[in-house]
């Protein structure tokens, strides 16, 4: 009988040793958790840092479902000022030239140059926008494997979506400099359905007459401006936008019709200009753009999926509608069918 009194005594010093030994588990399973999170954030600092700051040149492949594009770019950073030269290498012969928020596109088939103002901040490997800590609202942000990526180690970052209204990302960030070397698209399944990644890079010293264009005297080409100004679109509302996407940019821009004319700057001045309004959103890492015209042209409604990237077309009253965004169908869905044109 005493043995029978003294048994629930132990048995629950016992429960309550398991119950403290469990607690100190929790908490330094909690306590390494925000630890991985800081940590992960800081390599999402060091990523953004990395693609602004540092001299670098390389080749990287896009994959996009069936496609594989290859490009390379030359980063160097003068003072305070960034430039930039980026190289399509397949199909027609294309460059880029930037110079802080000055673009110029070199078309040698036409000896066209185009001229116009950047427009968004998420080229690669400069694909963030936002802070960490503001990403981490809408992502839960962790540290992956190690690994090696173009012949460098690497620290993976992963960013899972909190809801399916966007894509998780894995992004390899070499170790030393931060400097984005992968990013992976992941769908709900946890399946990469869109990746870029350096397959050659050099990070440091950089040729700075590598940034000049590869066609010598350009003088005498065409040279064509896409005028785009900042305008103010607040007759249109978006009311299904997904959480965390704010507006960024509202635009107008000249859109010519087909390309340029071979033969004279007068023939290509009579190409057909339209005004094309943009709304821009972002959660920081993506963006949806709504691009916005009168509806006078003979469209077919529908949509298009290209790895990441969907495209809605829709026509809206007098309006014709084209919504760009690299988050899922159902997130492009929502949008589309929350615009609306006020007092209309």
């Amino acid at each position: 009988m005493r043995q029978a009194r003294v048994l629930p005594g132990v048995l629950l010093g016992v429960l309550l040793s398991m119950m403290i030994v469990l607690s100190a588990q929790a908490e330094g399973t909690d306590a390494g958790n925000a630890a991985d999170r800081q940590d992960a954030q800081a390599l999402l600092k060091k990523i953004q840092a990395a693609a602004q700051k540092l001299n670098y040149s390389g080749t990287f492949i896009y994959q996009q479902a069936n496609q594989i594009r290859t490009s390379r770019i030359t980063h160097v950073l003068e003072g305070r000022n960034e430039i930039e030269k980026l190289e399509i290498l397949d199909g027609q012969p294309r460059e880029y030239i930037r110079r802080n928020e000055d673009v110029t596109g070199y078309m040698p088939e036409t000896k066209t140059k185009i001229v116009e103002k950047r427009v968004t901040q998420d080229g690669f490997p400069a694909i963030l926008a936002a802070l960490p800590s503001d990403l981490s609202d809408y992502y839960n942000i962790k540290l992956g494997e190690t690994g090696r990526v173009a012949g460098f180690d690497c620290q993976a970052v992963l960013l899972e979506p909190k809801d399916n209204m966007r894509y998780g990302y894995k992004l390899w960030a070499e170790k030393n400099s931060g400097l984005l070397l992968r990013a992976q698209t992941l769908n709900g399944k946890n399946e990469i359905i869109e990746q870029i990644s350096f397959t050659q890079i050099g990070i440091g010293n950089v040729d700075h007459r590598s940034l000049k264009p590869s066609f010598g005297n350009t003088s005498s080409w065409h040279t064509e401006s896409n005028v785009i100004n900042p305008a103010n679109l607040n007759e249109w509302s978006v009311t299904g936008m997904p959480a965390g996407f704010k507006k960024v940019r509202e635009l107008k821009r000249l859109v010519t019709d087909g390309p340029p004319a071979k033969s004279s700057a007068s023939a290509s001045a009579t190409a057909a200009r339209r005004e094309v309004s943009q709304l821009i959103f972002s959660d920081g890492l993506v963006a949806i753009s709504i691009f916005i015209e009168p509806g006078s042209q003979s469209r077919t409604e529908g949509s298009l999926q290209q790895g990441a990237l969907n495209i809605v077309g829709k026509r809206q009253g007098d309006y014709w509608l084209t919504i760009v965004g690299d988050v899922p169908p159902a997130a492009m869905r929502q949008v589309a069918n929350s615009i609306e044109l006020k007092n209309k």
